[in-house]
Protein backbone atom coordinates (compact mmCIF):
# COMPACT_ATOMS: atom_id res chain seq x y z
CA UNK A 1 0.00 0.00 0.00
CA UNK A 2 1.44 3.40 -1.04
CA UNK A 3 2.33 5.56 2.01
CA UNK A 4 -0.50 8.05 3.21
CA UNK A 5 1.64 11.14 3.23
CA UNK A 6 3.20 10.32 -0.25
CA UNK A 7 -0.39 10.25 -1.32
CA UNK A 8 -1.48 13.43 0.03
CA UNK A 9 1.36 15.35 -1.48
CA UNK A 10 0.65 13.84 -5.14
CA UNK A 11 -3.20 14.38 -4.33
CA UNK A 12 -2.19 18.07 -3.44
CA UNK A 13 -0.01 18.37 -6.58
CA UNK A 14 -2.45 16.98 -8.91
CA UNK A 15 -6.05 17.05 -8.00
CA UNK A 16 -8.08 20.63 -7.86
CA UNK A 17 -10.55 19.03 -5.42
CA UNK A 18 -8.18 18.06 -2.80
CA UNK A 19 -6.41 21.02 -3.16
CA UNK A 20 -9.52 23.39 -2.38
CA UNK A 21 -10.45 21.16 0.78
CA UNK A 22 -7.41 21.10 1.96
CA UNK A 23 -7.36 25.34 1.87
CA UNK A 24 -10.52 25.50 2.92
CA UNK A 25 -9.37 23.17 6.34
CA UNK A 26 -6.15 25.36 6.38
CA UNK A 27 -8.57 28.45 6.63
CA UNK A 28 -10.81 27.29 8.95
CA UNK A 29 -7.96 26.42 11.29
CA UNK A 30 -6.71 29.99 10.84
CA UNK A 31 -10.06 31.00 12.11
CA UNK A 32 -9.97 28.48 15.08
CA UNK A 33 -6.50 29.43 16.16
CA UNK A 34 -7.65 33.56 16.25
CA UNK A 35 -10.79 32.53 18.08
CA UNK A 36 -8.36 30.39 20.69
CA UNK A 37 -6.19 33.52 21.66
CA UNK A 38 -9.21 35.94 22.67
CA UNK A 39 -9.27 35.63 26.71
CA UNK A 40 -12.92 35.31 26.37
CA UNK A 41 -15.51 34.13 23.72
CA UNK A 42 -18.53 35.93 22.87
CA UNK A 43 -22.10 33.66 22.96
CA UNK A 44 -21.64 34.06 19.02
CA UNK A 45 -18.30 33.32 19.11
CA UNK A 46 -18.69 30.23 20.84
CA UNK A 47 -21.13 28.51 18.03
CA UNK A 48 -18.73 29.92 15.45
CA UNK A 49 -16.18 27.66 16.86
CA UNK A 50 -18.51 25.06 17.23
CA UNK A 51 -19.35 25.20 13.68
CA UNK A 52 -16.00 25.79 12.37
CA UNK A 53 -14.69 22.16 13.98
CA UNK A 54 -17.42 20.16 12.75
CA UNK A 55 -16.83 21.86 9.27
CA UNK A 56 -13.29 20.98 9.27
CA UNK A 57 -14.36 17.62 10.39
CA UNK A 58 -16.10 16.66 7.43
CA UNK A 59 -13.62 18.32 5.13
CA UNK A 60 -10.63 16.14 6.56
CA UNK A 61 -13.13 13.19 6.04
CA UNK A 62 -13.70 13.95 2.60
CA UNK A 63 -9.83 14.41 2.61
CA UNK A 64 -9.34 11.07 3.82
CA UNK A 65 -11.84 9.66 1.17
CA UNK A 66 -10.12 10.81 -1.36
CA UNK A 67 -6.95 9.83 -0.60
CA UNK A 68 -8.27 5.75 0.30
CA UNK A 69 -10.02 6.65 -3.31
CA UNK A 70 -6.68 7.21 -4.48
CA UNK A 71 -5.06 4.39 -3.07
CA UNK A 72 -7.67 2.06 -4.21
CA UNK A 73 -7.03 2.74 -7.75
CA UNK A 74 -3.25 2.52 -7.19
CA UNK A 75 -3.48 -0.66 -5.60
CA UNK A 76 -4.72 -2.78 -8.54
CA UNK A 77 -5.86 -6.09 -8.51
CA UNK A 78 -4.93 -8.73 -5.41
CA UNK A 79 -3.16 -11.33 -6.48
CA UNK A 80 -4.83 -15.03 -6.60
Amino acid sequence: MADIEATRRLLLEHDDRFRQLSSDHHSLDDRLRLLAGKPHLSDDEQLEEVRIKKEKLRLKDQMEALVRQHQGSMAGPLPA
